[in-house]
């Protein structure tokens, strides 16, 4: 089946789990800001988890998918219509006429998924289908989604046309969905995000890391997929004359720079970084991290190596029962 792209929005980009394993070459892992909606997606639709999405910024593009096609949308609400008609999100939809799939604007939330039964037919560049935009590799010609392009999807397995048989009896037009869908409003909440100590945060003294936890920053529209930087209380070293060799650092890495404004390593973050890292955002809540946006102001929690650790475990517990009631 091919998706036409009609026009492709802000910023469309074709993303995976990630390229894992070449990082010691210079190569940026990349992979989906928000794992959490790209894993979901993928299971609502019978796709292995770490098969590649659609990451829609802010916005989506305008499609015109096929009849016959199942799919997907998880994440940010974009408020999309299929043919002039609202798609719920975090449910199996089966379109039984070709029709123009449109997005409007986040009206929560930063990025919206849209994942196809059968995944997206792009050759996978050392291992992984996601676009790394700066070196204009991966996705769709390593760069975002084009006016006019033509998207192929996979071969569907056993499971998926049996799912597609289903979905095909079910009532309604331009398209029918399964009579359930699944619960995220947790990507969201105005909870804090965790936090676990920093490999340097023995350079803060304790009424610094006072000031960094219980202190309000707000993420700046200086902020990309790269990283998020941070505008509020100013951060310094206890020891102005302290140096650190650069290390390898990881989504999530909070690094301190001169100016005492911490950044927030993102997906497409650099390999190694020089600025002393204060702290790191626990993995279960780098999906609603991934989910805000510029402007918005942003708390920290910490929380112990064994928190953050039950916290993912029931993440995962999470989209393991989701997968098991795809498959009844």
């Amino acid at each position: 089946m091919k998706i036409m792209v009609k026009k492709g929005g802000p910023l469309t980009t074709l993303q995976d789990t990630g390229r894992y394993g070449f990082q010691k070459y210079g190569v940026l892992v990349s992979g989906a800001m928000d794992l959490f909606s790209l894993k979901l997606g993928n299971i609502l639709v019978g796709n292995k988890a770490r098969e590649g999405a659609l990451e829609m910024t802010m916005s989506g593009p305008f499609l015109k998918l096929p009849a016959g096609l199942v799919f997907a949308l998880t994440g940010a609400d974009l408020g999309a219509k299929l043919g002039g008609r609202p798609v719920p999100l975090n449910r199996a939809v089966y379109v039984k006429e070709d029709s123009t799939l449109s997005f409007g604007f986040a009206a929560q939330g930063a990025r919206g998924y849209l994942t196809v039964a059968g995944g997206f037919a792009v050759p996978a560049v050392m291992n992984s289908k996601s676009t790394y935009l700066r070196a204009k590799i991966g996705g769709v010609g390593g760069a975002p989604l084009a006016d006019g392009t033509e998207l192929e999807t996979g071969e569907l397995t056993a499971e998926q046309e049996g799912l597609k048989a289903v979905l095909a009896k079910t009532g309604g037009k331009p398209f029918s969905t399964l009579g359930w869908s699944v619960e995220t409003t947790g990507l969201f909440t105005g909870e804090p995000i965790r936090v676990t100590q920093g490999l340097q945060a023995d350079w803060f003294d304790n009424a610094t890391l006072q000031e960094f936890f219980h202190s309000s920053y707000t993420i700046t529209a200086q902020s990309d997929r790269m990283g998020y930087r941070l505008s509020g209380a100013p951060l310094h070293y206890r020891d102005s004359s302290l140096e650190m060799i650069s290390e390898p650092v990881t989504f999530g890495s909070i690094q301190v720079p001169a100016d005492g404004n911490p950044i927030i390593l993102m997906a497409d973050r650099q390999t190694t970084g020089g600025y002393a890292k204060i702290g790191q955002v626990i993995q279960a809540d780098l999906p609603r991290l991934a989910q805000m946006k510029p402007g918005q102001t942003i708390y920290f929690r910490p929380v112990t190596l064994t928190q953050a650790e039950k916290a993912l475990a029931r993440q995962e517990e999470f989209l393991d029962h989701v997968k098991k009631m795809v498959q009844r």
